[in-house]
């Protein structure tokens, strides 16, 4: 493609499709060919004037160190924004599938193409990410990818095509022996289910998902079917649907409540253009139909692989992450020295090698834990024997789909972030742990009788 600068007269082009706490997406609606079909992701930069979500500007010179031996991010330039499509490409697409995985390419933008989108979506974003953070103005280029809830043949004429995109969170439970006896609870309770608990007590969500990432990286189709049924219970911020490119059920750049009755009778009726089955029964074949495609497809496998790269936990990985920015360790500080046991000493004492490739697992594995994956499904009209894409057949509306999945949000963390995954980590465990002693005493307590007595 002939290189192209976008300005503010292409601003308008550009519609809001949602957002993380990244990146700002964007859907092109124009007439440019080399554009239709593609989607743009836009970094922002936090309102309190702090560094952004996947940091800014240069990489520090410990990261330059922590990535130095993979030459193809290193050889162009040290610019992040570079570097973080490289880190995709080079890093992140050979361990979880090219064929899964959408490199996009680089768009330069003008400051005045920016601020021209900001004042654009303003209004259509949810006010908390508004006053969090807005587009990062300093950026010289966007990354556009394909807009993998559509099929296309190079025009918006692909057909109908409806997509699932879910966040499917840590698939395992870590075993790490670096793991503090007090924590040990990280060893039988998910993160997800743990930080739930927090988001809870913080007031970001109004109530506890039944989700269970374990269900959906079981392997087992009863199991993968419980897991979407319950995301799509309690959407959040982790399950969302498209029709034909446009939204029908999950929220544009937060999360949503439990799934209501009406949001369930409206997404019924939405279902119909590729649902070929009576009312009140689309839905529960289109959650069949996306847990055949998971069980079909083989992508969870690969992902819990990357995830699985975090072998020591982040408590023994804070460890590495110290020795590598040649600093005093803040967290054997924190502990007295009775505390600071045998390993945590023998962490301090590896080779600087070793302690490089324990952080940079660590930070891989979290941009597996923090992404998303787009599943996209078109109806197969006829024997349709031809078709380049897997299918998957629908027995209950006895229909035969092409389905492709595709990871999305592959976004390389900063390495400062290790202090932030620490601290977070704590207060999720604490919370958790606060809420299992209220629960455990309200039990106690309504086990008494009038008296004082506890009822055996």
């Amino acid at each position: 493609m002939e290189e192209v600068i976008l300005d503010q007269k292409d601003a308008a082009d550009w519609v809001y499709r949602g957002e993380g706490a990244a990146n700002l997406v964007l859907a092109y609606t124009g007439s440019y060919p080399a554009f239709i079909g593609k989607v743009m992701r836009i970094q922002k930069a936090p309102t309190n004037g702090k560094q952004g979500v996947n940091g800014n500007g240069e990489f520090t010179a410990y990261e330059l160190l922590l990535w130095g031996d993979i030459k193809e991010l290193m050889s162009s330039s040290s610019t992040r924004e570079i570097v973080e499509q490289l880190y995709v490409k080079h890093v992140i697409s050979p361990l979880l599938g090219p064929t899964h995985v959408d490199v996009g390419m680089r768009v330069l933008v003008t400051k005045e193409f920016l601020e021209s989108v900001e004042r654009n979506v303003i209004c259509e974003r949810p006010a908390w990410r508004v006053d969090a953070a807005q587009i990062d103005m300093h950026r010289d280029f966007v990354l556009l990818i394909s807009d993998h809830s559509l099929f296309l043949n190079g025009t918006l004429k692909g057909g109908k095509c409806i997509s699932v995109e879910i966040k499917p969170k840590c698939g395992f439970l870590p075993l790490s022996r670096f793991i503090a006896e007090a924590n040990a609870i990280k060893r039988s309770v998910t993160r997800f289910e743990m930080h739930q608990a927090l988001k809870l007590h913080q007031e970001e969500i109004s109530e506890l998902s039944k989700y269970d990432p374990l269900d959906l990286f079981s392997n087992s189709r009863d199991r993968i079917h419980k897991a979407i049924k319950a995301l799509y219970a309690t959407p959040q911020n982790n399950f969302r649907v498209f029709l034909n490119g446009s939204l029908i059920f999950g929220g544009l750049g937060g999360g949503t409540e439990s799934t209501s009755f009406v949001t369930s009778e409206g997404f019924e009726d939405a279902l119909k253009p590729v649902i070929k089955a009576d009312n009140s029964l689309r839905t529960m074949s289109f959650i069949q139909l996306v847990a055949d495609a998971f069980y079909a497809s083989g992508v969870l496998d690969r992902l819990l692989e990357v995830q699985k790269l975090d072998t020591l936990d982040i408590e023994g990985a804070i460890h590495a992450y110290y020795n590598v920015i040649s600093q005093p360790c803040m967290v054997c500080r924190e502990l007295n020295e009775n505390k600071v046991s045998n390993c945590f000493t023998w962490l301090h004492s590896i080779p600087l090698d070793e302690s490089l490739k324990i952080v940079k697992d660590f930070l891989i594995a979290a941009t597996a834990k923090d992404c998303s994956l787009m599943v996209s499904f078109r109806p197969r009209e006829g024997k349709d024997a031809g078709s380049s894409y897997d299918n998957v057949h629908l027995k209950s509306t006895k229909q035969a789909f092409d389905y492709k999945v595709y990871f999305i949000d592959l976004d390389l963390k900063p390495l400062k972030k290790m202090e932030d995954y620490y601290e977070l980590d704590k207060k999720i465990v604490s919370c958790y742990s606060q809420m299992l002693q209220t629960e455990h005493g309200v039990d106690k307590a309504s086990r008494r009788n009038s008296h004082g007595t506890i009822l055996r």
